[in-house]
């Protein structure tokens, strides 16, 4: 382990349900978070006891995406479909029903969003024009998470059947399926040279993909207790951070998935439940964790 310094700076209340979700926006200090109770919150890391309330949905909410080219923020709304929300005038401006399974999770590139849903489909959508452009099912099980390979124009999709799949961007044909994990994958995520697919699997495991190999198996580490519920890399991409059903976020350095420190209840005052989301911010380096308490906490994290 490493000497990293970890502190808990504050736990940001309000929340009425479980925290599924969390979302940046332009402003490295300023993100937004949703869950079980429908709300979806803004809050300001410059000013940390000030959330705002900017929409209420009937329904749970898994999945939020900032989408940069619009400055918007889509909401995956369970059972319903998509909502557009102007945020800056916390208003919503369109929605778009899909479905009536859970959403996983939303990610999108240019103008083009693309939707992951609880019954197996991955949705392509014109945000411009609230239209399906194309929908594919590729498995019976949940699709759950979706990474957006630039480079290489290729939509990366882990699924509850324990498959990644790998799409063509410019029409979603099928280049590459394989059997990932022992259990359903939950998170993925490209490092930032696009070279290597991290993925975290309800198997508790990280495993490493060689892009440029078809996505050869590169490494493989026994992470976590539990399901690794997310992985995101810090702003400059030389680290990453888990999180675990095993109430446990943990941080890495990037090459080698070498594991530097361990953040927990008992030496910490981390979180007491699940942990679902994490956000690792440009603004002084803070990262945010989501929790099953219903509690956001924000970390210093200093190399």
């Amino acid at each position: 382990m490493s000497t990293i310094q970890v502190n808990k700076i504050h736990t940001l209340t309000g929340h009425l349900d479980c925290i599924y979700t969390l979302q940046p926006s332009d402003d490295p200090a300023i993100f937004f978070s949703a869950g079980g109770d429908g709300m979806v919150v803004q809050w300001y890391l410059k000013e940390l006891d000030r959330g705002e309330q900017i929409a209420q949905m009937p329904n749970s909410i898994y999945a939020l995406h900032y989408m940069r080219s619009k400055d918007i923020l889509i909401v995956g709304h369970n059972y319903e479909g998509i909502h557009v929300i102007d945020w800056r005038n916390k208003k919503e401006t369109g929605s778009l029903k899909l479905n009536s399974a859970a959403i996983f999770d939303v990610q999108s590139i240019g103008n083009d969003c693309f939707v992951a849903s609880g019954d197996g489909s991955l949705i392509w959508l014109d945000i411009t024009n609230l239209t399906i452009r194309k929908k594919i099912v590729a498995s019976e099980k949940s699709a759950r998470t979706i990474a957006i390979n630039p480079i290489l124009n290729e939509i990366a999709v882990g699924y509850s059947d324990n498959f990644i799949r790998i799409f063509r961007l410019e029409d979603l044909s099928l280049k590459y399926e394989w059997e990932a994990h022992t259990n359903s994958v939950f998170t993925l995520a490209y490092t930032h040279d696009f070279n290597f697919l991290l993925s975290g699997s309800r198997d508790a495991r990280i495993k490493s993909w060689s892009v440029n190999e078809k996505y050869a198996l590169k490494q493989e580490v026994a992470a976590h207790l539990y399901a690794i519920n997310n992985l995101v890399f810090s702003p400059d991409g030389k680290h990453f951070v888990t999180c675990s059903l095993d109430k446990s976020i943990k941080v890495w350095q990037t090459a080698g998935v070498i594991l530097l420190k361990v953040i927990d209840k008992a030496r910490h005052a981390g979180h007491g439940t699940s942990i679902n989301k994490l956000l690792w911010s440009s603004f002084k380096n803070q990262l945010v964790s989501a929790s099953d308490d219903r509690t956001l906490s924000v970390w210093d994290v200093i190399f």
